[in-house]
């Protein structure tokens, strides 16, 4: 990664940030008060990973010269029926036990079905909205923001109450411009466009072309948004069948 120099030689600033050229072409404004703020973190993060492992390992030693844990573990579960006193048998204790997870699981069954309902909706609208309000859509793609969440969608999650994406391949998606941090929703969503393989398709001013593109904002039938047939089939499997419920797909 090279420093982008102007004609004079003098260093490119964007937003009071030095202006890095990639190995492939993009420039990238380099954050490097918050990539100092990152590293300081991941210090901290790795000294408590380390101290967490070897008080770990310390607990370990207790355990030494025991082969088997579960015969160990029934061995412990005997002894304290018997400190305790208990008139019935390891048969009707675990009889016993069972019933009472079932009765609690059945007494919380919907209030964990209803946060689960709630966690799906909250998923849905931060996500939803992020396709919605995204500029790089507006901007950039040739496809309204349905069909790039039919597409891209499955990517994105939320964790910690932060949107997060992945890539193919199941890793975090970490912004160019601020190492050490995920990538924002644009950013995030770009580079998997980039990836994806029929990209000419859907982006503006490549696949897209006549009045009849989904990119000019052309409109079919009943004001159906129109779609060209080369757009339609670089799509993936989900996002064909939202395109064929949503758009009019024109030659």
């Amino acid at each position: 990664m090279k420093l982008k120099l102007t004609a004079d030689g003098h260093a490119v600033v964007q937003d009071g940030k030095p202006v890095y050229v990639a190995d492939d072409g993009k420039e990238i404004a380099f954050d490097y008060t918050a990539t100092l703020a990152t590293i300081s973190r991941l210090n901290g993060e790795a000294k408590g990973h380390r101290e967490r492992a070897e008080a770990a390992e310390g607990k370990l030693k207790l355990f030494e010269g025991i082969e088997d844990p579960e015969a160990a573990r029934k061995a412990l579960g005997t002894v304290a029926n018997l400190d305790a006193k208990k008139l019935i048998d390891a048969g009707e204790a675990e009889r016993v036990r069972t019933e009472a997870i079932k009765a609690v699981e059945d007494k919380y069954r919907p209030i964990v079905k209803e946060r689960d309902g709630l966690q799906a909706a909250l998923v849905d609208e931060k996500i939803g909205g992020a396709f919605s309000r995204s500029k790089f859509i507006a901007d950039r793609l040739a496809i309204p923001g349905d069909l790039a969440r039919a597409a891209f969608g499955s990517a994105f999650a939320l964790e910690d109450g932060k949107i997060v994406a992945k890539d193919r391949a199941g890793n975090r998606i970490y912004s160019r411009a601020r190492p050490g941090e995920v990538a924002d929703f644009d950013e995030a969503l770009e580079s998997l466009v980039d990836a994806y393989p029929h990209r000419d398709s859907i982006l503006k001013g490549t696949g897209a072309s006549g009045s009849g593109a989904a990119g000019s904002g052309g409109t079919g039938g009943a004001g159906r948004r129109t779609i060209t047939r080369a757009q339609f089939d670089a799509l993936e499997p989900a996002a064909k069948i939202s395109a064929a419920k949503d758009c009019a797909i024109v030659d």
